[in-house]
């Protein structure tokens, strides 16, 4: 079966760096483009790696590759979302 999302090998390494013991994925409404992503530290059983996704964000990140990007500006997780109609400059937030 294959996993709801993908992660990268950059962002396993980071994500294991800050996760006690893993790291929450949820979606929220807002943002500039309808929904953003949240990330925070969780003790909930991990879905793909040592994220746990919720089960309500699901259906809005089902397929993205999650990336740790390091630029000048500085480092981000970076959320490549096939299901997104739209996003905002920044890639916090997204509509589907």
């Amino acid at each position: 079966m294959p996993e709801i999302v993908n992660l990268t090998e950059s962002a396993k390494k980071y994500l294991k760096s800050v996760g006690d013991p893993n790291v929450l994925l949820s979606v929220n409404g807002g943002g500039c483009s309808g929904f953003q992503y949240v990330w925070k530290v969780t003790d909930k059983e991990a879905t793909v790696g040592n994220v746990h996704i919720d089960p309500i964000a699901e259906m809005y990140v089902l397929g993205c590759t999650i990336d740790y990007v390091t630029e000048l500006g500085g480092s981000f997780l970076k959320v490549s979302n096939p299901n997104a109609t739209a996003s905002c400059g920044c890639g916090e937030s997204f509509a589907v």
